[in-house]
């Protein structure tokens, strides 16, 4: 379970609209538009070695951690498996948090 610092630092990038998830965290990652990325530790295996791919090929630091129920309920949104930080700010004081 993620610490109760790093779930609280979501929820206020989520409600800055600072977050991306999905499809158009794909194009973000690709765009460069996102400094961090967040993968649960419940998603498929699949979708782990996509989005690790993606970073590792943008150079973009990711992390998996969390479940997927702890992620969607920080961001307030269902059935979340991978969240991108959007903001350089938020995305170091998040890892930080997360002691990296």
């Amino acid at each position: 379970m993620l610490n109760k610092d790093v779930l609280s630092l979501l929820g206020l990038a989520s409600r800055a609209r600072l977050i991306s998830t999905g499809d158009v965290l794909l194009k973000d990652i690709r765009n460069n538009r996102v400094y961090f990325v967040m993968i649960a530790l419940d998603s498929s295996e699949n979708t782990k070695k996509k989005f690790k791919d993606k970073c590792s090929y943008y150079h973009i630091d990711c992390q998996v951690i969390g479940e997927v129920d702890d992620l969607s309920h920080a961001i307030g949104r269902d059935n979340r498996v991978v969240v991108g930080i959007k903001d350089k700010g938020f995305a170091d004081k998040i890892k930080s948090k997360l002691g990296g």
